[in-house]
């Protein structure tokens, strides 16, 4: 700790708390290749501001022989890389935070990896700083990931940038090799909106230019890098003044007599008696408190919890937003978005996810991705599918409409991530471009005769029957004798069969990944529509994949749909083979074939199941119709 800090905190303590409390925040991350540097600059950092305890340096000097990487020397990596993975490897993993302050500013760093596979951990640790630090190891210059956190920092919206040139006393300190680097660099940059870059050649090992400029480099006059951090702007301005918003996140109702809207200030500020609007409804009101924990406030501004009451009763939730109505959010239900996909399974077209942006959980579906960029050129290329890593802009469409800023204008109401509907897992996150035109443009017709009187004219409870199952396992045959039942007791039925709907609606389609979520997609579609009319559909698709089965049942209505599993071991529907398709998927002849080359995700909680390899074909129909029959779909 520093000679004036400690004299404060000895002779006045208050003040020194004053003091450190109203000291500015920023946060930065560190970010580049594979062993850049970036976690013995952190670390380096560290001890040389002098916030480390005793123990601490005991323990990193006791590690550092054991992992360390600098033969007898301190090996500063190791204050940031905690996991037993990263100090065996000496690599980062996951993203570390660590705190620190100097007599001008607090600080919170985010350690992020290099890898390629991590960057999905890198785009985490960016999302709410306010300058990043990109190193390049002197040695390598430039590389694909330098690139490539570099554009996800132009996409995030980072404009704090330091070119941090590492390990110059590898290359005794040649002003040349720093130079070289610089203009690549700046280059590049410039074509991604990176315009105000600071490049600080460095030894994080050593220590030059990271709290005082260097001996070793008299021929560099910039800032030291920790010169620099202290008097980067920090971005609380920008949101200061930014129109109001504010996500709903809990309706606060203790008793009878109170009724608020809790949440943080995203951006602008909010006095009693200011008029607001809440969306997506539209709904206005105005203020009448502000009420926390210490009292009610005459101001709310950015970063603070607060419960809003209003003078009006209206009809607020969970995800709507609260904004002023001189200045109201956006609704839409369809956009065009940038999207950083993170997960190893590819993002297909047409597949549903979960999209959360602030408080609001929504169902999205990608309906195109107009192209993806390749971060060395900046080139734009054609895309049906997005793999890890893989950056696409995208148009997007919700279930319902969503309050939303574009990213640009508003960070925390511009931004969102996807999640998987069946694992929760996110894989990807993006931000929000504008509403499509035709959002605005198109609108459901209200049509007098509805579901319910076609239904009541056919004397019939509608529903979808989806087989689903191996290739062999029988379902379109199974699937015929089950509507051969229904429509000999006088039903409305019709069977949407795999191989028949190959030949007209989806004729277009191969057997890819993405042109099997695009078959089902469409089917589920088709198979609502026919719901909606009132008919009992059965359809038979292998169907492999959960996530479309999932969006199928939510385009009809889970008390309306009936998954039926025709299970059969793979052996048994391979010496069925019907079509002869296992043998050709043997021999290499077919790829993407179920069972084979492409995976088959069993259900995990279907409502019937038949399993084909112990039941006659016959006798499975009869438990379909018997279990249909006992849900109240059929008359008894």
């Amino acid at each position: 700790m520093n000679q004036p800090n400690h004299d404060l905190i000895a002779s006045d303590i208050d003040a020194y708390l004053n003091q450190h409390e109203n000291k500015s925040l920023l946060r930065f991350i560190t970010c580049g290749s594979v062993d850049d540097g970036k976690s013995t600059l952190i670390g380096r950092l560290l001890y040389e501001s002098k916030v480390l305890f005793e123990d601490q340096l005991d323990a990193v000097a006791s590690d550092s022989k054991k992992w360390g990487t600098q033969g007898k020397a301190m090996d500063f990596a190791l204050l940031v890389d905690g996991l037993a993975a990263e100090r065996e490897q000496g690599i980062t993993i996951d993203v570390a935070y660590r705190f620190f302050a100097t007599d001008h500013r607090k600080f919170i760093v985010a350690d992020t990896p290099g890898h390629e596979q991590y960057t999905r951990n890198m785009v985490t640790g960016a999302s709410t700083c306010d300058a990043a630090v990109i190193l390049c190891d002197a040695r390598q210059g430039v590389l694909t990931q330098t690139r490539r956190h570099s554009y996800l920092l132009s996409l995030l919206g980072i404009r704090n940038v330091v070119l941090a040139v590492n390990k110059m006393d590898l290359m005794k300190y040649d002003e040349s090799v720093y130079e070289d680097i610089v203009e690549d660099y700046q280059a590049f940059a410039k074509e991604i909106g990176l315009n105000n870059v600071t490049a600080i050649p460095m030894s994080a090992l050593a220590g030059d230019n990271i709290l005082v400029r260097s001996d070793q480099m008299p021929w560099y006059h910039g800032p030291t890098l920790l010169s620099y951090l202290e008097t980067a702007e920090v971005n609380d301005e920008h949101r200061k003044t930014a129109p109001f918003r504010m996500p709903v996140q809990w309706v606060n109702r203790p008793n009878l007599n109170f009724r608020g809207f809790a949440g943080t200030v995203a951006s602008g500020s909010i006095k009693p008696g200011d008029t607001i609007r809440v969306q997506p409804s539209g709904k206005t009101s105005s203020i009448a408190r502000i009420v926390t924990h210490d009292g009610d406030l005459a101001e709310a501004i950015p970063g603070q919890s607060i419960t809003l009451t209003l003078n009006d009763e209206i009809d607020v939730s969970r995800g709507d937003v609260i904004s002023t109505t001189d200045e109201p959010a956006s609704t839409a239900d369809q956009f065009e978005t940038t999207l950083v996909w993170m997960h190893d399974e590819p993002m297909h077209s047409g597949r549903p996810y979960w999209l959360k942006i602030g408080t609001k959980t929504v169902s999205a579906t990608i309906t195109q991705i107009k192209h993806e960029v390749n971060v060395n050129t900046l080139e734009h290329t054609a895309a049906k599918q997005l793999e890890l890593n893989a950056i696409g802009v995208c148009n997007i469409s919700t279930d319902q409409p969503i309050a939303f800023d574009a990213f640009a204008d508003n960070q925390e109401t511009g931004s969102f991530i996807l999640i998987d509907r069946v694992s929760n897992h996110t894989v990807g996150a993006g931000m929000l471009h504008f509403a499509l035109r035709r959002s605005a443009n198109i609108h459901m017709q209200a049509t007098d005769v509805n579901k319910e009187r076609r239904a009541e004219l056919k004397g019939q409870k509608p529903a979808v029957v989806w087989f689903t199952g191996l290739s062999g396992a029988g379902k379109s045959t199974v699937a015929n004798l089950v509507e051969k039942k229904l429509a000999a007791a006088g039903h409305h039925t019709y069977l949407l069969d795999g191989d028949n709907v190959r030949h007209g609606l989806n004729k277009d389609l191969g057997f890819t990944d993405a042109d099997r979520v695009e078959n089902i997609r469409r089917i589920g579609e088709v198979a609502g529509l026919m719901v909606d009319a009132g008919m009992i559909v059965l359809t038979a698709f292998i169907s492999p994949f959960r996530s479309e089965r999932a969006l199928a049942r939510s385009i009809v209505g889970e008390d309306e749909f009936i998954e039926v599993y025709v299970e059969t071991p793979l052996a048994v529907a391979e010496e069925r083979d019907p079509k002869g398709l296992y043998k050709k998927a043997r021999r290499g002849e077919l790829k993407n074939f179920t069972g084979i080359d492409s995976p088959y995700e069993a259900p995990e909680n279907a409502e019937i199941l038949v399993d084909t390899g112990t039941l006659s074909a016959e006798q499975a129909a009869e438990r379909v119709v018997a279990e249909m029959r006992k849900r109240g779909l059929l008359e008894s």
